[in-house]
């Protein structure tokens, strides 16, 4: 099998590093490093420059990779979902932030085929650990920073962390959303307008064991001249009927139909 060579990282990436070092500690474990410089050390040992050089891991690049992540997520959120709460922007930052996406992205970029492993991490299947995949994702974007700067960084956020993911959230209605978390998008639209807590209920619970139908209600209260209203949702598990209950209440005050 052919290995893959930096030229088509670099393509992958959209960028022609000026110093190719950066990118060479952002693919480098610390297994990697620690292991070339124990072996330098054993096999030069009577060399002083030979002890004094030390392999750069890319646990520090994964730090300030982190940060740039978060800073131009944050700024990218902001600028296209207008108006949507802190609340809001910061789950779903935080869901395009974390490991698991990035280890996702890193896949797609092949990551895993270019990183410098020690042995003992290549036995035990580094490559393809969504740790190590997230932390390379994330060091490779502060190279891609200190070689570029934040222009490069932006557009490499865009291309492939922010946009794939946006895309595949957003509903027939083009909004995007996490899907998931319409209980708490109600309950912070509720706190907001000044209104009590929602109470869910148990209606109604049908069918054999092992096809359980639950049906929930979810009780809006009242305030600011609005009176209270529910509304009810279905599913398998009480916590997906709860969800869709909350969903199908959520929409009834965002367009004032209550």
């Amino acid at each position: 099998m052919k290995t893959p060579t930096l030229d088509e990282l670099e393509s992958a990436l959209g960028h022609r590093f000026a110093r190719r070092e950066l990118l060479l500690r952002a693919l480098t474990h610390s297994s990697f490093a620690s292991e070339q410089g124990d072996q330098a050390a054993a096999g030069e040992a009577s060399n002083s420059k030979a002890l004094n050089h030390k392999i750069q891991n890319n646990e520090e690049m994964e730090f300030l990779g982190d940060a740039v992540l978060g800073l131009v997520a944050a700024e990218e959120l902001v600028r296209r979902y207008p108006g949507r709460g802190e609340g809001e922007l910061s789950r779903l930052r935080a869901h395009l932030v974390n490991a698991k996406h990035l280890a996702t992205c890193a896949k797609g970029l092949k990551l895993g085929e270019h990183l410098r492993l020690g042995q003992g991490e290549e036995k035990s299947g580094g490559r393809r650990k969504a740790t190590l995949l997230a932390d390379a994702c994330e060091a490779v974007l502060a190279a891609l920073y200190l070689d570029g700067g934040m222009t490069v960084a932006r557009a490499f956020v865009v291309r492939h962390v922010l946009n794939p993911e946006l895309e595949r959230l957003a509903g027939a209605d083009g909004e995007v959303r996490l899907k998931s978390d319409y209980k708490t998008r109600l309950q912070e639209h509720l706190q907001a307008s000044g209104r009590g807590d929602p109470v869910y209920e148990l209606v109604s619970k049908s069918g054999p064991a092992h096809h359980l139908q639950f049906v929930m209600r979810v009780v809006v209260p009242g305030g600011n001249g609005q009176g209270e209203f529910g509304t009810e949702g279905s599913g398998a598990t009480k916590k997906a009927a709860s969800q869709q209950a909350a969903e199908r209440a959520l929409a009834r005050l965002e367009s004032g139909d209550e």
